[in-house]
């Protein structure tokens, strides 16, 4: 976009100011980073507005929500960056409608991306990944929106018409041997693709609602993933005050809050393991039929981000258990080095650390000194560049993947938000 909303200036001048003397380097980090989606990953027609992920030309359901999350601070105050989210959502939702197990979509109908997928490929969309959080994370925006502007306008018809898909794509998935969905895609790297036929490994019924990939866009091992189930149930909590208290539909309300209900009994039921000590933690993937895999992956929603997502109490003791275990070494993708420790990925190389991890690290401990610690890592591990990154190696910031990476951006200029006490309506 050509013209950056008054609000987004008007809130980057403010935390410059606070950054000035002790953090000058989190402000200009900040500077930069703040104003770079607006001016260079939105864009907008005649469906709303298209976010670019960064260096790849398509929108993530995901990715887009992280991109603008930090902007519901400044359109508290100031309708032009209200108005930037609202058809961020208008897009959103036209997604999501077009097709609820796609994970990433065109500008329009250009038949790029993933074509050659074994799975019902549009020409609207770049991948067909089903990730519950594709699903959730638009509605948690709308939510947070409804919450921080008091504008209602945002749930018309076509919201009605999204939603009412993603609810029964979520229902569907309970009994995924009932499900239309599959995918395969044929080519050298596993986590590409799903076994099976396409249709995953097998799994017993939990309530839970069964999930094809995470949200590194990698293939679950088990196909519950806790995680994402803990993301389903809370959106589902929030979609039914939405229809409950705004929309008047309390029949489709009561259905939410029915499917979160069996989501929840399942993942207690189901989703819980213990550490090495003996601990009980959280469990990262289920299957249903005894199998568990204990480990945390740099994407969001991941264990340690529950409390960021509003799941859990960050001082909740299960939670606690679990991310204890998720910052050391019983979690394969915890990694340290020399100039930084933290949570990579397998969607990355060995080692490689991820900045949005590290800022979920902080957005989910309230000690200031340790966020001050994590937003100093960030900024001293750019690779000279002021910009995030997906991720990085420890040991030589110089080297990481993505030289554009949009969320990652966005997941810093929330962690300095927070530190000075900015914060979003929950």
């Amino acid at each position: 976009m050509k013209t950056i909303p008054k609000g987004i200036n008007e809130l980057t001048d403010q935390v410059k100011n606070l950054c000035n003397g002790k953090h000058e380097k989190w402000g200009k980090v900040f500077e930069l980073t703040f104003s770079d989606t607006v001016k260079n990953a939105l864009v907008e027609d005649e469906h709303g507005i298209f976010v670019l992920t960064g260096d790849i030309p398509a929108m993530w359901q995901r990715d887009s929500t992280a991109q603008v999350r930090p902007y519901l601070i400044a359109a508290k105050n100031d309708s032009e960056t209200a108005n930037l989210l609202k058809k961020v959502l208008q897009r959103q939702f036209f997604n999501m409608s077009l097709d609820p197990y796609a994970n990433a979509f065109n500008q329009t109908a250009n038949n790029k991306g993933h074509q050659d997928d074994q799975t019902k490929m549009g020409p609207w969309i770049w991948e067909r990944k089903y990730e519950i959080d594709s699903l959730c994370y638009p509605i948690n925006l709308a939510y947070l929106y409804w919450k921080n502007t008091d504008d209602t306008s945002i749930f018309d018809n076509e919201f009605i018409a999204a939603t009412h898909k993603a609810v029964n794509t979520l229902k569907v998935e309970q009994k995924h041997v009932d499900s239309p969905y599959t995918f395969e895609r044929f080519i050298d790297r596993p986590e590409d693709t799903l076994i099976n036929h396409g249709r995953g490994g097998d799994v017993g019924y939990t309530g839970m609602t069964w999930c094809g990939f995470r949200p590194s866009d990698d293939a679950c091992v088990y196909n519950y993933s806790i995680p994402e189930n803990m993301f389903a149930h809370g959106v589902l909590l929030q979609l039914a005050i939405i229809y409950r208290e705004v929309l008047h539909d309390s029949d489709f309300a009561a259905k939410c809050g029915a499917l979160a209900d069996e989501i929840w009994e399942g993942i207690q039921k189901y989703g819980v393991m213990k550490d090495q000590s003996g601990n009980k933690i959280f469990a990262f993937e289920v299957d249903g039929l005894g199998h568990k895999l204990f480990m945390d992956d740099a994407n969001v929603p991941d264990l340690i981000s529950l409390p960021y997502l509003g799941l859990i109490a960050a001082n909740d003791s299960l939670y606690q258990n679990t991310r204890n275990a998720a910052l050391s070494k019983q979690n394969k993708y915890y990694y340290e080095g020399k100039y930084a420790k933290g949570i990579g990925s397998p969607h990355t190389p060995v080692g490689y650390i991820w900045p949005i991890a590290l800022a979920i690290e902080g957005l989910t401990n309230s000690d200031k000194k340790y966020k001050e610690q994590i937003l100093n890592t960030l900024v001293a591990t750019t690779g000279n560049t002021n910009m995030m990154h997906e991720g990085f190696d420890p040991n030589d910031p110089t080297k990481f993947t993505r030289p554009w990476f949009s969320w990652a951006n966005m997941m810093f200029c929330e962690l300095v938000l927070d530190y000075f006490d900015l914060r979003i309506e929950n």
